[in-house]
């Protein structure tokens, strides 16, 4: 039996072997770079304000008599704001007058004795002495009378400051005097913001101030959502606010912009442009104690090679590479801790399923 079913194995036609499949070569995935500048922004909060606000006062000191204006109220340029008693300084100018007045009769008088004075040293009848004491006499009347018309002038002036107006239109941002109100000169009694001008004042903490003063800004606002407004650095202070430290900076707004209205809560964003570099994820990053490097697809795009790359700085997801790789080149993204030099592999730019 055992010879028998020898022969019957002999007898039966070798099975054919299965072929063993070839692998398929993994698949990663890849992105291509781009090399661009790398942006930095920094946002900043702040609020429209007027470019020119201005502390209006009396030039002379009085009682408020009457206010013809109120907060909120848009002024033009000269419309009369408030004003002030002028009794006093009416008395002042007609003291100032009779002065003048009695400064006028008295060089005339000293004029004509002069004259005459003249004659008589002409004629032999007088002296040089009388003369000259006579020519002093009447320089120093016509001095008095010189002095007496600008004493005349300043009090017309002092008259017409019992009157206060706008110096230029604008809005009234508040009214600090009150009819009854003594006030002395100088003292502000209205606050007026100009019409033409906006800008978007903001605090800056001192490790921005080369980034404000260097990057493009542009400003957004919470009530115009989805808007950007390009805007320019006007000012920043030189000495930081004692409560905050930080510099008081102001950003101006392009002319006739609409929809914008002091009080706003804006939001500038200030753009610092670095060197050329890309970003990608922490996972495409690979460091085995000998610097940062990454893997890259041949001009086949067939195979891999590990390449090291600058790394500029890196946050909890994105990396900034600086130096190492060419514009347009494939990097893997996942996986790299798994590949090695030479590996063939296939790309995608989607995960597989």
């Amino acid at each position: 039996m055992r010879s028998l079913f020898a022969l019957m194995l002999l007898a039966t036609p070798a099975l054919a072997q299965p072929a063993i499949p070839t692998p398929a070569p993994p698949v990663v995935l890849v992105r291509a770079v781009k090399l661009e500048p790398i942006v930095r922004e920094h946002r900043l909060s702040g609020t429209i304000r007027p470019r020119v606000e201005t502390d209006i006062a009396f030039r002379v000191g009085g009682k408020v008599i009457a206010r013809r204006v109120d907060a909120g109220q848009i002024v033009r340029e000269g419309e009369v704001l408030a004003e002030l008693d002028r009794t006093d300084l009416d008395l002042q100018l007609r003291q100032a007058e009779a002065d003048r007045a009695a400064a006028l009769v008295a060089r005339d008088t000293t004029a004509a004795e002069l004259q005459r004075v003249g004659s008589l040293r002409a004629a032999g009848w007088s002296t040089q002495a009388d003369a000259d004491r006579q020519k002093s006499a009447a320089e120093e009347a016509a001095g008095r009378l010189a002095r007496a018309e600008h004493a005349v002038t300043l009090a017309r002036n002092a008259l017409d400051y019992t009157v206060l107006r706008a110096g230029a239109s604008g809005v009234v941002l508040s009214a600090l005097a009150e009819p009854g109100q003594v006030l002395s000169a100088g003292q502000p009694a209205f606050r007026l913001a100009h019409l033409q001008g906006l800008e978007a004042e903001v605090a800056v903490p001192e490790t921005l101030l080369d980034a404000v003063r260097t990057g493009k800004a542009s400003l957004s606002l919470w009530a115009l959502p989805g808007r950007a407004i390009a805007v320019t650095l006007r000012e920043i202070s030189a000495r930081a606010d004692p409560a905050t430290r930080t510099y008081p900076a102001r950003f101006s707004l392009p002319e006739n912009t609409p929809g914008v209205t002091w009080g706003m809560t804006a939001t500038v964003t200030i753009g610092a442009a670095g060197p050329s570099g890309t970003l990608l994820p922490l996972s495409a990053i690979l460091d085995e104690g000998k610097g940062p490097s990454v893997f890259v697809l041949d001009e086949a795009g067939t195979a891999l090679v590990q390449r090291s790359v600058t790394l500029a700085r890196f946050g909890t997801e994105l990396a900034v590479i600086t130096g190492g790789l060419k514009d347009g080149e494939q990097v893997v993204l996942l996986g790299v801790q798994k590949l090695a030099p030479g590996l063939r592999v296939r790309a995608t730019t989607r995960l597989p399923s």
